[in-house]
């Protein structure tokens, strides 16, 4: 049966997620950049639930394991104020402290820019006292990167977002300088998955160098490479992104998002 690019990649995160962990998802924009930060991750948090991770949950902007049966036709702020959840609104605060006590076990992620060892940048482009272009601030994924257990960076290829070395440090992935997150003070954690439109990264490598795990269906090595401006570690064989089966993409079709609000870009 054939399947959409979101469709895949829906069921790539899905695989990922385990029985009864807690997931975080933001509120994102829109168009391309809400599909990524919000809606595949609903959708495959929810075929999750629906498939092998039944007690899985999601902690969605401040909706804390809001009703996932049902979406409306049209996303709007309303909507999110009027979602049933078993909490609404959270505080802000206490997000934070679920964060530091390392509550999550998977959040979702993204940025400007990327290094080969995982950091992320969504600070600024170019020198930090005079950038060529400020952005819009750390946010919360410095803690996502430092206390959630599996972290997933949901991010296109392009040359100009995964780069050798980023422009500055948001969020500490598995190195910088020389350094390991551990020579930096820091645990456990990281990005475990980089999650794009032509094929997966994982930082399974002895030094944590983002290594290329899957090619999506109908890509080649040479293409993800023309797509970076930084060389990934290329195993001798590299396996297809597995293709969702029948029931998943029913599921997706018909139960998860058949208005299309979730996966639509």
């Amino acid at each position: 049966m054939t399947h959409t690019l979101n469709e895949l990649v829906t069921a790539e995160v899905a695989a990922t997620i385990a029985d009864g962990d807690l997931v975080f998802v933001g509120v994102g924009t829109n168009g391309r950049a809400f599909t990524l930060a919000v809606g595949i991750p609903l959708a495959a948090l929810r075929l999750a639930q629906l498939t092998h991770a039944p007690s899985a949950s999601v902690y969605w902007g401040n909706l804390l394991e809001p009703d996932l049966s049902t979406f409306p036709a049209n996303l709007r702020q309303d909507s999110l104020t009027r979602w049933p959840a078993a909490a609404s609104p959270v505080d802000v605060g206490y997000k934070c402290d679920m964060l530091m006590r390392r509550g999550f076990d998977v959040s979702f992620d993204s940025g400007a820019q990327i290094d080969a060892f995982g950091n992320l940048n969504i600070t600024a482009i170019g020198d930090y006292e005079t950038p060529r272009v400020r952005l819009v601030g750390c946010l919360a994924q410095p803690e996502h990167f430092a206390f959630v257990r599996r972290p997933i960076v949901m991010m296109d290829l392009s040359r100009r977002s995964f780069v050798e070395k980023v422009d500055f440090v948001t969020s500490v992935g598995h190195a910088r300088d020389g350094r390991t997150r551990e020579e930096w003070g820091l645990g456990a954690g990281g990005p475990q998955r980089v999650v794009t439109d032509k094929a997966i990264f994982d930082f399974e490598t002895p030094d944590r160098r983002m290594r290329l795990r899957s090619l999506h269906p109908g890509v080649e090595v040479a293409e993800v490479l023309d797509s970076m401006s930084l060389t990934p570690v290329i195993p001798d064989h590299v396996p297809r992104t597995a293709a969702p089966d029948a029931h998943q993409l029913a599921l997706i079709r018909e139960t998860i998002d058949p208005n299309r609000i979730l996966l639509k870009v």
